[in-house]
């Protein structure tokens, strides 16, 4: 049995406190930052109560300070963009403006977009970052890490698969995402950053991506790997799943792997990450592979629900990505990835 992660909120403000807060290289608090990153984890929960108001306050609050650096106000702006948008669609345009004031502080000075955000603000976070040329943003990365994008697997299925494992695809990008974030040596493309770009230049045929456009795609995102695959389910009882690695630079594939067997798609995930990092080269050392095994679900009815939560994520239909990622940690409740994205979405869809 899997352990249970922290809960969501505790989660969320770390990310608010961790990521946002302490410069690189820091590994401690100063008084200032303590400080300001408690009012920003308490404006956060202000949101999980849906008190958005009342989160508004603590930030608007915290801007007065004297104390506050430029790092602290992209902060504070990114929950404030957040909280706004959750008042309703008379609010979005404001919303924007803070993202908007984000990037005049320093669209590089922290990675960005945030988890927290809605699909709709991260997806306008990637617009405004594209016309101040800062899609891709450099520094703070040895020549020992490789940038790596995951493109939406496709579906070969026949009959009545072809329709029932349309979600899948979706589901199992999002998988190998948050299984090959865990090792040290890649930085992985965000998967809604790929979407973006795709739709940008206007790649997206049909619901198709040719390899040679979603390559130019990843070289627009600065990225040395492309990761593809598919799936093929002819009956009940046996499929295929075939991943390849492409490295961009000379489009040449220099990694492949594949199973057959019974269609356990998300189990399949886990051994073909361990075998493309055996293949790439790439170390993963006990702590990596404990990570790796803990992420996602063993429930393959938890894990296609999950999906159609992603599916409904990036159309804004709030209300019924809450529902499906709800449902599916009902499945499974140590689905870590489903209630983190439940309780993002939750207030929303209310």
């Amino acid at each position: 049995m899997r352990k249970r992660h922290p809960g969501i909120h505790r989660m969320l403000a770390l990310v608010v406190v961790c990521a946002v807060l302490i410069p690189a290289g820091q590994t401690a608090y100063g008084q200032k930052e303590s400080k300001v990153s408690d009012r920003l984890a308490e404006a956060f929960t202000y949101y999980t109560q849906l008190e958005f108001e009342k989160g508004l306050a603590v930030t608007h609050e915290l801007l007065q300070r004297q104390d506050v650096e430029a790092r602290d106000s992209i902060a504070i702006y990114a929950v404030m963009s957040m909280l706004t948008y959750s008042q309703g669609k008379d609010f979005i345009e404001k919303s924007y403006a803070y993202l908007e004031k984000m990037a005049e502080i320093g669209p590089c000075k922290l990675h960005l977009p945030y988890e927290f955000w809605p699909q709709q603000l991260r997806d306008h976070w990637y617009q405004i970052a594209q016309a101040k040329n800062s899609l891709v943003c450099a520094g703070g990365e040895t020549k020992e890490i490789q940038t790596i994008a995951i493109m939406e697997f496709d579906n070969y299925s026949v009959g009545k698969f072809q329709e029932e494992l349309g979600f899948i695809a979706k589901g199992l990008a999002d998988f190998f995402e948050t299984d090959f974030a865990q090792i040290s040596d890649l930085r992985v493309v965000e998967r809604d950053k790929i979407d973006y770009v795709l739709r940008e230049i206007q790649m997206v045929q049909e619901g198709k991506i040719s390899p040679e456009t979603a390559i130019q795609a990843g070289k627009l995102l600065g990225a040395q790997l492309m990761v593809f695959g598919n799936i093929t389910q002819l009956d009940a009882k046996n499929t295929r799943m075939l991943v390849k690695v492409v490295k961009v630079e000379t489009s040449e594939i220099i990694a492949a792997v594949e199973k057959t067997g019974k269609p356990d798609y998300f189990a399949m995930e886990k051994d073909l990450v361990k075998e493309l990092a055996d293949k790439l080269n790439l170390k993963l050392n006990k702590e990596t592979i404990q990570q790796i095994d803990l992420t996602g679900t063993e429930s393959t009815d938890a894990a296609t629900l999950y999906s159609q939560g992603l599916y409904y994520m990036d159309q804004y239909d709030y209300k019924k990505a809450y529902e499906f990622f709800k449902m599916a940690y009902e499945k499974d409740n140590t689905f870590t990835e489903a209630k983190r994205k439940m309780d993002i979405y939750g207030p929303l869809a209310s």
